[in-house]
């Protein structure tokens, strides 16, 4: 197996620095959206042949050093007894949680027999790729999904699920641990299928404030990570506008922490300290700027992050109107830039 993300999650030394692209899996590839064309976003989810198959296509045609499962944050909130409709505008529930009764009211699911498709998908997935390259598990946070629950979509304010905060807080700390009672099994079923590595997206723990942050999202995102690494995997959390965060990130105990790209590599190195990786950090829209430019910015951040214990990545996922060919650019310009920044030959 190219094991070059694994050792670098563990801050190990590595021959290049390894890159994969969140949404790697996605509408910008041509293929991917051959099969989307006959099938619904979350039938594809859950249909294990094709979310396999979508799952290897950008390992195939990129060159990354992970295939991440396709799926979605939201399948496992689906199985916990509310109605998800996911299409091209974004997830949407029909029949939103806001009540103590809507809380009781939702199971904490056996994940295989709720989402055991996923299993199935990472399963044909490691066969496809014959174990090529490491497999990555992944599932969101509590507090994200829960606001995707209360808003009943997306959102720009998150007014409702803060007024649940703030208003009702023992009904949110009850709220997020159903959560993370789901979210953990349904993560480990995913190690015993054969993932590697884990990601957690707390794609909207940047909404809140850092004392917010500490006291509804840190604790459930701390026992997620100590339970899957007791699972022998290592953990990556990640989250967007989420710079002011990183010391709250850092008592995680991640392995990883993911960075997005409003703040520089070598800052965020800072922040955290040499006792932990971290993943990223590559505007995604630069992925639309001049080959010479985009390589330009693929060394500053492989110079700012350094050698050891990092993962290139995007700062947030891949947008579907990218040219697949500068999507390989970047994974090539990576591993070129990266093995010299090894050797001590990487141009200032």
């Amino acid at each position: 197996m190219n094991d070059r993300l694994l050792k670098a999650a563990r801050r190990q030394p590595t021959d290049t620095t390894p890159v994969w692209l969140m949404r790697q899996a996605g509408r910008y590839l041509p293929e991917y959206r051959a099969i989307r064309g006959n099938i619904a976003f979350l039938d594809l989810c859950k249909h294990p042949d094709l979310a396999a198959e979508v799952t290897v296509q950008p390992v195939t045609r990129l060159g990354v050093d992970a295939a991440i499962i396709f799926s979605d944050i939201l399948i496992p909130v689906e199985a916990m007894g509310i109605v998800l409709e996911l299409g091209d505008k974004g997830p949407h529930f029909p029949q939103p949680v806001r009540t103590a009764a809507d809380i009781e009211r939702l199971a904490v699911p056996d994940p295989v027999e709720g989402t055991g498709f996923v299993a199935e998908a990472i399963r044909r997935t490691r066969k496809a790729l014959n174990d090529s390259v490491p497999v990555i598990g992944f599932a969101g946070a509590p507090f994200t999904l829960a606001a995707y629950m209360v808003e009943g979509g997306g959102s720009k304010s998150y007014i409702l699920i803060k007024r649940l905060l703030f208003e009702q807080p023992k009904l949110a700390h009850a709220f997020f641990q159903k959560l993370t009672d789901t979210l953990i099994p349904y993560l480990k079923m995913q190690v015993e299928a054969g993932a590697s590595i884990v990601q957690i997206f707390d794609s909207w723990g940047g909404e809140l404030s850092p004392y917010d942050f500490e006291r509804f999202s840190l604790p459930y995102l701390t026992r997620m990570v100590k339970e899957l690494q007791a699972a022998g995997v290592p953990v990556i959390v990640f989250g967007t506008g989420m710079s002011t965060h990183l010391p709250l990130l850092k008592r995680t105990g991640a392995d990883v922490i993911g960075l997005d790209w409003r703040i520089p590599a070598d800052d965020g190195r800072r922040i955290l300290g040499q006792d932990v990786a971290v993943q990223g950090n590559l505007d995604p829209l630069h992925l639309f700027l001049p080959r010479e430019e985009l390589e330009g910015r693929v060394v500053d951040i492989l110079k700012r992050a350094g050698p050891v214990g990092h993962i290139f990545n995007l700062g947030h996922g891949i947008l579907p109107p990218t040219d697949p060919e500068a999507a390989k650019f970047l994974v090539e310009s990576v591993h070129r830039h990266g093995a010299a920044l090894r050797q001590g030959t990487l141009a200032p």
